[in-house]
């Protein structure tokens, strides 16, 4: 049994504390799967007794041993596509939405406010140019956000192409600039290095990413971990998209005014040209 399914057969017996303990297992397993006893007793907001009851009361052999099944889960749900088309895939549209609403519930659930904030802070901040750098896995999310993120404010750059290109964009970087990177296990060398070179430069990042133990959390300096699981082969980014959805609204409600007249110009040109339709 998973460890979510555990839950759900023992919650009768459970205690008000133990269910909010619980809430935050099925909510954040990532930071469950990398963080402490006293971790999960603070976002629980009990006592560190109740953490440990609930693992013996789920089957566990302490809190290690809760810990240590969820970090198998969140690696098993990362596993490659060639080994997962061998998994039984024709899951029902309600195993679908409910892997996906999960993956977008455990995403934002850890999120931090004290993360948020100052990612949030430093993209409104007009004096520093954002890079945006992404794995091919989450080119697409990571383009949207770049979209987004153009139509808010000037200097946002996706760093793309060769090793040539690349290098030579992060050789001109701004050192006050602001990184995104975003990538899951596995995770792709050049991300890595890209990343690891805009920090020589001095360039503050957030990491994207699918734990808090990943190479990119160990560099970033704010690290927003997401669940991608998936019925099927293929990694989920929706939990991806979710954060990014987050934080584009936040960075828009900060720079409203300034942003208001940057959308607008760009819908003016849009209706001048006739670039967009209804169909008719």
């Amino acid at each position: 049994m998973s460890v979510a399914e555990r839950i759900r057969s023992a919650g009768a017996a459970l205690t008000a504390a133990e269910r909010r303990v619980a809430a935050v297992i099925v909510e954040a397993p990532q930071e469950v799967g990398f963080g402490t006893v006293a971790d999960l007793a603070r976002r629980a907001d009990v006592g560190a007794a109740s953490v440990v009851r609930l693992a013996n009361k789920l089957g566990f052999d302490g809190y290690s041993d809760l810990q240590q099944s969820i970090q198998t889960e969140l690696s098993a749900q990362l596993r490659p596509a060639a080994e997962r088309i061998h998994d039984d895939t024709a899951a029902s549209v309600a195993a679908h939405a409910t892997t996906e609403l999960d993956n977008v519930r455990a995403s934002l659930a850890a999120v931090t406010d004290a993360g948020l904030d100052e990612l949030v802070g430093r993209l409104a901040d007009l004096e520093r140019p954002v890079l945006i750098v992404s794995g091919d896995a989450s080119a697409g999310v990571a383009a949207q956000f770049a979209a987004q993120l153009c139509q808010l404010r000037p200097d946002v750059t996706a760093l793309q192409g060769s090793v040539v290109t690349v290098g030579r964009q992060i050789a001109l970087a701004d050192p006050a600039s602001t990184a995104i990177v975003i990538d899951l296990r596995r995770y792709e060398r050049w991300v890595l290095d890209a990343h690891a070179a805009l920090a020589e430069r001095g360039v503050w990042s957030a990491g994207i990413t699918d734990s808090v133990l990943s190479p990119i959390a160990q560099v970033a300096d704010a690290t927003f971990p997401v669940t991608a699981a998936a019925v099927g082969p293929f990694d989920s980014h929706l939990g991806t998209h979710a954060v990014l959805n987050l934080v584009s609204a936040r960075v828009a409600a900060t720079l409203r005014v300034s942003a208001a007249d940057r959308l607008a110009a760009i819908e003016g040109v849009w209706s001048d040209t006739g670039a967009l339709t209804d169909g008719t």
